[in-house]
């Protein structure tokens, strides 16, 4: 079983003296996409035929130029709560909003 290391970003901490919650969310590199190219890769992928694709690129992409853009990402991030005593918490190191977290999930 390969084991891969996933990295988290602390967003939100909670600490109400006797447990710790942590927020955290992958934390990666995203490269926003534009609305524009996601619906021309779906018309693309939704018109199998090259030639009518070829005559139809030049005007959907007049159309769409012409729409506000819209950046998006491009990638659906992995998000987890963890509640832990303070203790462990502490043991941990005290890790605060902002820094990196190397988070492990293997199935047993």
């Amino acid at each position: 079983m390969e084991i891969r290391e996933n990295v988290y970003k602390i967003k939100n901490l909670s600490d109400n003296g006797v447990s710790v919650t942590l927020t955290l969310v992958e934390d990666i590199e995203l490269e926003p996409v534009s609305q524009q190219q996601m619906m021309l890769e779906a018309i693309n992928r939704a018109i199998p035929d090259k030639e009518m694709k070829d005559q139809l690129q030049p005007i959907m992409e007049a159309m769409l130029r012409a729409q506000p853009q819209t950046l998006i990402q491009s990638y659906p991030q992995t998000s987890i709560i963890i509640t832990m005593p303070k203790r462990n918490y502490e043991t941990y190191g005290r890790p605060q909003v902002g820094e990196s977290l190397i988070i492990n999930i293997l199935k047993r």
